[in-house]
């Protein structure tokens, strides 16, 4: 049973230092193209949390013998897409992807991929799978806390980075009808749109 954490413990921790080596080359490549970056101050407690997330995942695991949860046949597959919605979203972005807030002044943002339906996947996947790695290995103090503290963190950070990405790119009008984090469902997004043409309608009416 500890081989099977240690095996997904390794390959997680593993995907992130390829991340961070990733994030640093796009940063040349989108610094190169005049990006100025925004949250550097907040950028360090971050990187602090996920360090310290690793580390609880690690203690509180392994203190209970790393064995996995009962709830394994529902909970990994659901990690599995987890998975495969951050490779998208990093695929969408392309050399854009960075793990700091790094904006080119008077670019498009990107509106393919999952960001057709949301404008931060990304954070849905952070969300997703600080509290799905802890609890496949039955350690749900670690993912409640730092559930909670991951956010606390990201309500600052999607603050300046909404902010940054009004102000220097296409992101209000681009994404006007896309919600955050959770995608409408069909129903919602036609009972919206007529409900703008029905608003749009009674404007070219009035005197």
């Amino acid at each position: 049973m500890i081989v099977r954490f240690w095996f997904v413990f390794l390959a997680v921790a593993g995907m992130r230092v390829i991340e961070l080596r990733l994030a640093k080359r796009n940063e040349q490549y989108v610094k190169a193209l005049g990006a100025r970056e925004f949250g550097a101050r907040h950028y360090p407690l971050i990187v602090l949390m996920h360090v310290g997330f690793f580390l609880s995942l690690a203690v509180e695991a392994l203190r209970k013998g790393a064995r996995p949860s009962r709830r394994w046949p529902l909970l990994f597959p659901l990690f599995l897409v987890v998975q495969g919605l951050r490779v998208w979203t990093i695929g969408s972005l392309g050399r854009f992807w960075n793990t700091k807030i790094l904006i080119v002044p008077n670019g498009q943002v990107v509106k393919k991929g999952p960001y057709r339906w949301l404008r931060h996947p990304n954070y849905v996947v952070v969300a997703l799978e600080i509290a799905l790695l802890p609890l496949l290995f039955q350690a749900p103090i670690t993912a409640l806390v730092f559930s909670l503290l991951n956010a606390f963190l990201l309500s600052i950070r999607i603050a300046v980075e909404e902010r940054a990405l009004a102000a220097l790119t296409d992101y209000r009008e681009a994404f006007r009808e896309r919600p955050r984090f959770l995608p409408r469902l069909r129903g919602e997004v036609a009972i919206r749109k007529m409900r703008q043409a029905e608003s749009s309608g009674q404007m070219k009416n009035s005197p």
